[in-house]
């Protein structure tokens, strides 16, 4: 575990297991969390031998709660700056939700041998909102309904949204694990309002259009068929057919959080496309 300090003076929290000399994996969470999310898969590909480094996103877990800086270019630049002050070299960046949409934009901006491959898991591009552009998206009054819950009363907010859409607790028949929702609620509430709010309008307002077609290195696209939060008819198939070297997998009946919910089936297909 360690902090790096960016130049405008942001402490992003980031966490470094494994030799140094092999192969880093590098995951990036989605809103309101933090690396916490991802402890499923970094205990999984830290025992398969792999490097495994995960960071908290400003703004959110143990890095600075900024009141500035929170959206897409800038989370970017501190993605290149940890990989930077790491050294990483062909790391596999892999990231969920609004951290797919970090991937994406920092995948298309990294100098040459930072990246081998990338994953994006339940990811937001190439865009959420609904517009002339993208009819299929959902409405800006589905984001403003999230801004307006979480300046109302984000620790209820917070318990909300992992307690039905996020995991599919919602659905008929699925089994609750209060320990996850307790959990999700935990990453979040360590995290900076300011920044929560500001990031809804990055993680659903831009456009991952370009950076997915300047990516040249092959890309997983991964989504849960029941995804409640990024629904998939406007996400993944879109994202696939911009990559030049993407390939889409989809899950039946799965939902947002399948990292969490589904580990094994998640993680054995990400080992199969990182040995691939």
């Amino acid at each position: 575990m360690g902090v790096i300090t960016t130049e405008d003076g942001t402490e992003i929290f980031y966490k470094d297991w494994g030799s140094r000399d092999a192969q880093p994996i590098v995951f990036h969470h989605g809103w309101p969390l933090s690396s916490d999310d991802w402890d499923a898969q970094m205990m999984f590909f830290l025992e398969k031998g792999y490097r495994v480094i995960a960071h908290d996103r400003r703004g959110h877990g143990r890095s600075t709660q900024t009141a500035h800086g929170n959206e897409m270019d800038t989370y970017a630049a501190d993605v290149a700056a940890l990989a930077e002050a790491l050294d990483l070299k062909d790391a596999v960046h892999i990231g969920h939700s609004t951290g797919g949409g970090e991937v994406a934009h920092y995948v298309a901006r990294a100098k040459p041998g930072r990246v081998a491959k990338a994953v994006l898991i339940g990811a937001v591009p190439p865009i959420m909102v609904k517009s002339e552009k993208n009819p299929g998206g959902l409405p800006i009054e589905v984001f403003d309904g999230f801004r307006s819950a979480l300046v109302a009363n984000r620790a209820q907010f917070f318990r909300d949204v992992p307690s039905g859409p996020f995991y599919g607790y919602n659905r008929d028949g699925a089994k609750v694990d209060q320990g996850v929702i307790d959990n999700w609620w935990r990453q979040g509430m360590m995290g900076g309002a300011k920044a929560h709010y500001d990031c809804i309008k990055a993680f659903s307002e831009t456009d991952f259009t370009d950076d997915l077609k300047a990516i040249e290195v092959p890309t997983l696209v991964l989504h849960g068929e029941d995804d409640q939060i990024v629904p998939i008819a406007d996400s993944a198939p879109l994202s696939a057919k911009l990559l030049k070297n993407g390939t889409l997998k989809t899950y039946p009946g799965l939902p947002h959080g399948m990292c969490t919910t589904h580990p094994d089936v998640i993680n054995a297909d990400l080992l199969a496309f990182i040995e691939g």
